[in-house]
């Protein structure tokens, strides 16, 4: 069997002397579509922030592409291929929607810091296509008509799409999605779950993914897993963590929110 694309390995993550997150594994294979759920504060966000670098790891390792990624810096880990949108939409909201894209190409740029500062030919010439991509980013996701304008101006639907356009423009091979449904009704996040899909497949990605909604899980996950207090309480395709008595009781214990959602 071909090696996991992503390997966690008893990961644990503490603030203070609080377990946020504890000997927590996963295993995903490149092309799968896998789910993160739980209670709000049960440790999803920690692990994304955790694979991408913006937390240190306590104990436990993980392994991207075969590579060991556990202690490198975040800049490091996105030129290696991942990528991730936020819960709480991150844009810089005065730059425009065209200049917030271009951004995601950061750690990608293929020139050094004194191409940059001479803005030689090779400066120009990524800039351009940096550029050039982030247009036909806008145009995939019918942004185009916003291109120049603040990105603060935009509706909230829309600011979620630059979020996503701008993960994709660094070309990653595994897309982490943080709850990317969060504030949208019924009919937008069918449209969401159509968008996962078409690019899942157009761009060939791997993708984790947190989510309240559980109609959205059970759209589009082909395995979940659920967490309740940092720890792992139960694994499996949607439809048997949708029934099962530990789900529910941690779901139904905090906010009902699995029983709302399905």
């Amino acid at each position: 069997m071909p090696s996991p694309l992503l390997e966690i390995t008893n990961l644990s993550h503490n603030f203070g002397g609080l377990a946020a997150v504890s000997n927590f594994s996963l295993e995903v294979a490149a092309g799968e579509l896998v789910g993160l759920i739980g209670p709000n504060g049960a440790g999803k966000t920690t692990i994304f922030n955790l694979i991408t670098g913006l937390f240190k790891v306590s104990r436990g390792t993980i392994r991207f592409q075969g590579e060991d990624i556990t202690r490198r810096p975040s800049h490091r880990i996105s030129a290696a291929g991942i990528a991730r949108t936020f819960q709480n939409i991150r844009l810089f909201k005065e730059l425009s929607v065209l200049d917030n894209v271009r951004l995601g190409a950061f750690a990608r740029h293929g020139y050094g810091l004194l191409d940059a500062v001479g803005r030689s030919g090779k400066f120009k010439e990524e800039e351009e296509r940096q550029r050039q991509r982030a247009y036909e980013l806008l145009a995939r996701f019918n942004l185009t008509p916003y291109a120049e304008m603040p990105a603060w101006n935009l509706p909230y639907g829309e600011q979620r799409r630059v979020e996503m356009a701008r993960a994709l423009i660094s070309g990653p091979k595994l897309l982490l999605l943080d709850e990317p449904a969060a504030g949208m009704n019924q009919s937008e996040a069918q449209d969401l779950i159509r968008v996962i899909r078409e690019i899942q497949k157009e761009f060939s990605l791997t993708i984790i993914l947190i989510e309240h909604q559980m109609r959205v899980v059970m759209n589009l996950c082909q395995w979940v897993k659920v967490l309740d207090f940092g720890e792992t309480i139960a694994a499996g395709a949607p439809k048997e963590i949708h029934q099962h008595p530990a789900v529910l009781a941690a779901y139904l214990g905090k906010d009902g929110a699995l029983a709302e959602e399905s």
